[in-house]
C-alpha cells in the first residue's frame, strides 16, 4: 500500500486540480452560491493536506493543529453549500465555532510530539459537519421528490442523479468518520484496527473519491441551475406562468388518447375590459384565470395560454370536462365583485390517436364559437357544435 505522505500529496494534487477546473468552469460561469462554497471547501482541503505534510518537522506544533481546524472549516463550507440548495443562509461566525474549538483543543493537547493532537475534537468536528451536510442534501432531495409527487413527468430532471450521488457519498463519508471517531475513542490511533480500517491512508483515499464525486455532481447542479431559468422562459408564458403555446402543443402529443379531452377557453368581453379598465385590469384577469385553471385541473392535466385571452387545457379524463369548466367559471367569478368580472366560454373536443392535436384544437375552436354564439358563459362539446 502507498505510504501516507504519498497519498496526502496525491490528495492535495487531486484537490488542487479539481479546484482549478471547477473554479474556471462551473463556479465562474454560474456564480451560484453552492459553487462558491464548494470552491472554498476545496481550497481549504488543499491547505489542510499541505499542513499535514509538515508532520515530523519543527513547524508541526503549529501546522498540525492548524491542519485540523482548516479541514473542519472545509467540511463546514460543505455544510453551508448544502444549505444554499435549500435557500438557507449560514452566518459566517457560525462556521468558525467548530474549527475554533478544534484549534484550541489541538493547541492545548501535545502538538509538539503527537501527530494526533486534538484528534478526538478533530474527528468529532468532521463527523458533525459531514453529518449535517448529508442531512441537508437528503432533505433537499426529499423536498424535490415531494414537490413533484403525483405530477406528470413533463420535464426531465438531470440534477436528480447528481444530487443522489452527492447525498450518497456524503453519507458514506459521514458514517465512515463516525466509525473512525468511535474507534479512536475506544482503542486509540495506534491500535491495528484503527490503523488498518480508519487510518490516514484509507481516509485519504475515501476523501479523494468524495472530492471527485461531489465536484462532478456540483458541476452538473451548477449547469442545471444556470439553464433552468432559460428552460423556464422557453416553455412558460411570461405573464401567467402556464405553458406557452409551443410547449403545450408539444406535451399535448403525449396525452393524445381516447379518454382525454382538449378544451379551449376564451374570456368573454375581454376587449371591453381592457378598454374600460385598462391593460392592468386585463393582465390581472388573465393571471387570475390561469391560476384558477391550474388549481382546478388534476396533476396529470395541462394548462396553456395559446395567445391573447385564449387558453387551452387537456384533461386526461375527458368525462370530467363539463364539471371542470363549471368549477373554473364559478371560482373565477368568485374572485370579482358581483357582475364585474368577465365570463368564460369553453369549447370541448375529445382527443383521439387517429386525430392530430392540431385538428383536435380546430374542433375545440369550432365548439368554442358555438358557445359564443349561443350566449357565452357556457361549455359546448364538439359533437354538439355541428
Amino acid at each position: 500500500m502507498l505510504d501516507v505522505i504519498t497519498l496526502r500529496v496525491a490528495f492535495g494534487l487531486v484537490a488542487l486540480t479539481v479546484l482549478v477546473l471547477f473554479y474556471v468552469g462551473p463556479s465562474r460561469s454560474t456564480r451560484s452560491s453552492y459553487a462558491r462554497w464548494w470552491s472554498s471547501a476545496l481550497g481549504l482541503y488543499v491547505a489542510s493536506a499541505l499542513l499535514f505534510l509538515c508532520n515530523g518537522t519543527p513547524v508541526q506544533v503549529v501546522a498540525n493543529p492548524s491542519g485540523n481546524a482548516v479541514a473542519v472549516l472545509g467540511s463546514a463550507c460543505v455544510w453551508a453549500g448544502a444549505r444554499t440548495l435549500r435557500h438557507k443562509v449560514t452566518r459566517r461566525w457560525l462556521l468558525g465555532v467548530g474549527p475554533g474549538v478544534v484549534l484550541l483543543v489541538s493547541l492545548l493537547d501535545d502538538p509538539v510530539h503527537d501527530t494526533w493532537t486534538g484528534g478526538s475534537a478533530f474527528l468529532i468536528g468532521m463527523t458533525l459537519m459531514l453529518a449535517l451536510s448529508c442531512g441537508e442534501l437528503w432533505a433537499h432531495r426529499r423536498s424535490l421528490v415531494g414537490s413533484r409527487h403525483g405530477e406528470p413527468r413533463h420535464d426531465e430532471h438531470p440534477h436528480d442523479v447528481a444530487l443522489l450521488s452527492m447525498a450518497t457519498i456524503s453519507t458514506v463519508v459521514a458514517v465512515y468518520y463516525f466509525g473512525r471517531t468511535v474507534c479512536f475513542l475506544a482503542v486509540g490511533p495506534l491500535d491495528p484496527v484503527f490503523v488498518n480500517v480508519f487510518g490516514p491512508a484509507v481516509t485519504t483515499l475515501l476523501t479523494t473519491v468524495m472530492l471527485v464525486v461531489v465536484t462532478f455532481s456540483m458541476s452538473t447542479l451548477s449547469y442545471e441551475s444556470a439553464t433552468s431559468e432559460l428552460r423556464l422562459r422557453a416553455t412558460r408564458d411570461p405573464l401567467t406562468g402556464v405553458l406557452n403555446r409551443y410547449e403545450f402543443m408539444r406535451l399535448a402529443d403525449r396525452l393524445s388518447k381516447r379518454d382525454a379531452a382538449l378544451l379551449v377557453a376564451d374570456l368573454d368581453g375581454f376587449k371591453a375590459l381592457n378598454d374600460g379598465l385598462g391593460h392592468a385590469a386585463g393582465d390581472h384577469a388573465l393571471i387570475e384565470f390561469a391560476d384558477v385553471c391550474s388549481n382546478a385541473v388534476g396533476p396529470h392535466d395541462l394548462v396553456g395560454r395559446l395567445g391573447g385571452d385564449e387558453f387551452a387545457l387537456i384533461l386526461t379524463d375527458g368525462q370530467r370536462a363539463e364539471a371542470v369548466t363549471a368549477t373554473i367559471r364559478r371560482r373565477f367569478q368568485d374572485g370579482w365583485p358581483s357582475g364585474q368580472g368577465p365570463t368564460i366560454s369553453f369549447g370541448i373536443a375529445p382527443m383521439d390517436k387517429k386525430v392530430s392535436v392540431k385538428d383536435t384544437l380546430i374542433r375545440a375552436d369550432v365548439a368554442l364559437y358555438r358557445a359564443k354564439t349561443a350566449g357565452r358563459d357556457r361549455a359546448v362539446r364538439y359533437e354538439q357544435a355541428g
